[in-house]
C-alpha cells in the first residue's frame, strides 16, 4: 500500500464530507475519484497528503512513498526563473550532484587525493544511475508534449499566465515522477493535443495516479478503477468511468428493488402485530414479529442528489439559412498570423466545434465572428440572427450588486423564478446560493451565472467559449442534452472531447492560417485524420523507396498522395508490399548495426571508466581532462545511440503490422 485512509471521518464544522471510509490505494493503481461538486473530492485528496486533518481514523503512508499533488492553490508560486529550470527543479538531486562532482573534480585536479577520486568516481556512477546526463532532454520533451515551443523555454516563469504555469507545474510533477500523482482537474488548463499527450504519457507510467476530473472522455480513456464521493461515503468500482455509469445504474436499481421489499415486509408485519396484538392466542406471534422488526437491518431509499432537470431554450425568430458568412478574413498579431485570407459560414441548424492547440486563434476566431474583435475582410450577418456570446470576459457585464436570481432575470427570458432557480441548479447553485450576491462569488462561480445567463436567452446563435470549464460531470450531460434539443445554431470552443462528441456535427479546424471544415462528428474527424496520417506514412515511404530507385518508382508514390479522404479504403496491391518489405528490411540492417554500434560504445565506456578510476590519470592535469572529456562524451554517444535504437525499433513495428 501507498497511502491509505482507514476509518476517517472528515467534518467541516457541521457539515460530514466522508463518515468512516476506509481507501487503500496499491502501487500501479489509475484511479478516478469523482462526485458532484462539493461532496469533497479535493478535500480528501488534501487529507490523503496530510494538508487536512481528519475528525476520526488515521491516514496510512507506506515507508518512503513520495506523493506529487497538482492543485489550484500551486499558482500562488511566482518566480523569474525560466520555464525550463523551473521544470529542471524536478532534478534536485542530479543538480546537486553536478555541483559536487563540479567541486571533487577541481580538488581532485589540484590535489590528486585518492580519497577523493573513489568520492568522484562514485558521484559519476549515481549521476548515470540518476540518469543525469539526459535530464534537459527529458524535461524538453516533457515541456514540449504540454505545448511550450522551444523558442519558449528560456522565458522567465512570471510572463506566463496561470494556465500556462499550471502546465510548467505539471512537468515539474511528471519528471519528478512520484509513487503517487494526485492530480486535481489536470485538463483544465491543457488544449486537445496536450492533454493526448498526458492521456500516453499517463497510460506508461510507473507509479499510481488519482485523477480528478470533470472529462468524462480523459477519464474512460486512463481509468481502471472509480472510487465515487456518494452520500458521505466511498463507493468502488473496479473499471473506467464507463463501467462505473453501468455498474453504478444496477446497483442503484438493485438497492431501490431491495428497499421497495423490505418496506413491503415491514408493512405486512406492521399489520399483523397491529392486528393481533391484542389478542391473547396471538400475542406471542405478534411479540415476535415485533422483536424481527426491531432487529432488522434498514435498507436505504435511493436519493438522486442531483435530480435530472431539463434546460430549456426557447427561440423567438428563425434565422435565414446563412446565419454568418466570413470572407477573405485575416487576423494578425504582429509575426503571429492567425488566419490570412479565410472564408467560411454558418448554416442555419450547424452545431460546430472549434478545435486545435492553444495558440491557433480558435478564440480569436470565436470573438471575430461575434464582432468583438477588430480584422480585416468581411463577417456578414444572416436574416434574423439572434446572437448570445459566453466567454470569460463577459463576467465583467455581470451587475455586481444584483443577487444571482436578479441578474438572471435582465436576460428577458420570460421564465418565472422558480424556473430561473431550477436553472441555476442545473450549474450547481441550489437553495440559498440563489440568493446570494454576485460580489461574493468566486471566478468560477460568476462563469457559471454568464453561462447560464446565455443558455437562458431567447438567442437562436450561441457563441461558447469553453463552456464546460466549471461544471461538473453531471452538469455537463445536462448542458448536452439542452444542446441536442436546442433548435438553433452554435459554434463552440472546447476542450473536453465528451462534450464535443455528443454536441457538435460539424469540426472547424485552424491550419496553415485557413479554417479547414470537416462535416461530421468528431468520432468520424478523428477516424479521417487517422486515415490522413496512414495515407501520409505511406506516402513517406514509397517516396523514399521511390527516391532510391529513381524515376521509375515515382509514379507508386503520386498514387498514394492521390488518396482522398472520400475514396474506399486503398487495397494492399503487390507492387507496395515490395517496397514496404525492401523498406523493412533497410531498417532490420540498420536495427542490427546499431546493436554492434551499441556494444562497441558500451565497451569504450568501460575503458574510460577503468581509466578514470585510475589514480596515474590524475598525476597529469592535461590527461585527467582529456579523459573525463571524452568519458562525458561516450556516454552522451550511448544515449543518443539508445534513441535510435528504439525509434527505429518502433518503426519496424510499424511496418510489420502494416504488412500483416
Amino acid at each position: 500500500m501507498l497511502v491509505g485512509l482507514q476509518n476517517v471521518t472528515f467534518e467541516f464544522g457541521a457539515r460530514v464530507i466522508v463518515s468512516d471510509a476506509t481507501w487503500h490505494i496499491q502501487p500501479g493503481e489509475r484511479i478516478g475519484l469523482i462526485g458532484y461538486n462539493g461532496t469533497g473530492k479535493s478535500t480528501l485528496l488534501k487529507v490523503l497528503v496530510g494538508e487536512l486533518l481528519p475528525s476520526a481514523g488515521s491516514v496510512e503512508r507506506g515507508r518512503g512513498t513520495t506523493i506529487g499533488y497538482l492543485h489550484q492553490d500551486l499558482l500562488s508560486f511566482d518566480t523569474n526563473n525560466s520555464i525550463l529550470e523551473v521544470a529542471l527543479s524536478a532534478f534536485e538531486k542530479v543538480q546537486q550532484l553536478e555541483k559536487d562532482i563540479e567541486r571533487l573534480g577541481k580538488e581532485l585536479e589540484a590535489t590528486g587525493d585518492e580519497k577523493i577520486l573513489h568520492e568522484y568516481s562514485d558521484a559519476l556512477h549515481e549521476l548515470e544511475v540518476l540518469g543525469g546526463y539526459d535530464i534537459h532532454h527529458r524535461t524538453e520533451e516533457v515541456l514540449h508534449g504540454l505545448g511550450f515551443p522551444q523558442e519558449h523555454l528560456d522565458r522567465p516563469y512570471r510572463e506566463f499566465s496561470g494556465g500556462w504555469r499550471m502546465r510548467v507545474l505539471l512537468a515539474k510533477m511528471i519528471l519528478q515522477a512520484p509513487d503517487l500523482l494526485l492530480l486535481d482537474e489536470p485538463t483544465n488548463h491543457l488544449d486537445l493535443p496536450s492533454i493526448e499527450w498526458l492521456e500516453k504519457y499517463l497510460l506508461h507510467y510507473k507509479g499510481s495516479v488519482v485523477i480528478v476530473s470533470h472529462d468524462k472522455f480523459f477519464l474512460n480513456r486512463m481509468v481502471t478503477k472509480v472510487v465515487e464521493v456518494y452520500q458521505k461515503q466511498l463507493h468502488f468500482y473496479q473499471g473506467n468511468y464507463e463501467f462505473y455509469e453501468t455498474e453504478k445504474a444496477m446497483r442503484v436499481e438493485l438497492q431501490q428493488r431491495a428497499f421497495e421489499n423490505q418496506q413491503e415486509y415491514i408493512r405486512q408485519q406492521e399489520r399483523f402485530i397491529e392486528r393481533f396484538r391484542a389478542k391473547a392466542t396471538k400475542a406471542a406471534q405478534a411479540q415476535s414479529a415485533m422483536k424481527r422488526l426491531d432487529k432488522i437491518d434498514r435498507i436505504e431509499e435511493v436519493e438522486i442528489e442531483r435530480p435530472n432537470i431539463k434546460i430549456n431554450f426557447r427561440i423567438d425568430k428563425i434565422p435565414g439559412r446563412v446565419l454568418v458568412e466570413l470572407k477573405h478574413i485575416t487576423k494578425k498579431y504582429g509575426d503571429n498570423i492567425i488566419v490570412e485570407n479565410a472564408s467560411a459560414e454558418i448554416d442555419r441548424g450547424d452545431k460546430i466545434a472549434l478545435i486545435g492547440a492553444n495558440g491557433k486563434g480558435k478564440s480569436t476566431l470565436l470573438r471575430i465572428i461575434a464582432g468583438v474583435e477588430t480584422f480585416e475582410g468581411d463577417r456578414k450577418w444572416g436574416h434574423n440572427v439572434e446572437e448570445s456570446f459566453y466567454a470569460q470576459h463577459q463576467l465583467e457585464s455581470l451587475d455586481l450588486n444584483n443577487t444571482l436570481i436578479e441578474e438572471m432575470k435582465t436576460c428577458g427570458s420570460q421564465k418565472t423564478e422558480q424556473e430561473l432557480r431550477t436553472l441555476l441548479g442545473c450549474f450547481l447553485f441550489s437553495g440559498d446560493d440563489t440568493d446570494k450576491k454576485i460580489k461574493v462569488l468566486s471566478g468560477g462561480e460568476k462563469a457559471r451565472v454568464a453561462l447560464a445567463k446565455t443558455i437562458v436567452s431567447k438567442a437562436n446563435f450561441l457563441m461558447l467559449d469553453e463552456p464546460t470549464n466549471h461544471l461538473d460531470i453531471h452538469s455537463v450531460e445536462l448542458l448536452v442534452e439542452a444542446l441536442n434539443r436546442y433548435e438553433g445554431s452554435l459554434i463552440m470552443v472546447s476542450h473536453d472531447r465528451y462534450f464535443i462528441s455528443k454536441a457538435a456535427n460539424k469540426i472547424w479546424e485552424i491550419e496553415d492560417h485557413k479554417i479547414k471544415e470537416f462535416k461530421g462528428s468528431y468520432h468520424e474527424w478523428i477516424e479521417w485524420k487517422e486515415r490522413m496520417a496512414k495515407h501520409a506514412a505511406a506516402a513517406a515511404v514509397a517516396a523514399v523507396v521511390a527516391d532510391k530507385q529513381g524515376p521509375v518508382a515515382a509514379p507508386t508514390a503520386k498514387v498514394v498522395e492521390d488518396v482522398k479522404p472520400a475514396a474506399t479504403k486503398p487495397t494492399n496491391n503487390q507492387p507496395i508490399n515490395k517496397e514496404l518489405r525492401k523498406e523493412l528490411q533497410r531498417l532490420q540492417k540498420q536495427f542490427n548495426q546499431l546493436e554492434e554500434r551499441i556494444a562497441k560504445a558500451k565497451e569504450k565506456k568501460n575503458e574510460l571508466e577503468l581509466a578514470l578510476s585510475d589514480p596515474a590519470t590524475y598525476s597529469d592535469r592535461s590527461k585527467f581532462a582529456a579523459a573525463e572529456t571524452a568519458y562525458k562524451q561516450q556516454v552522451a554517444l550511448l544515449d543518443n545511440l539508445n534513441k535510435e535504437y528504439e525509434t527505429t525499433f518502433e518503426k519496424i513495428m510499424e511496418m510489420e503490422t502494416e504488412m500483416d
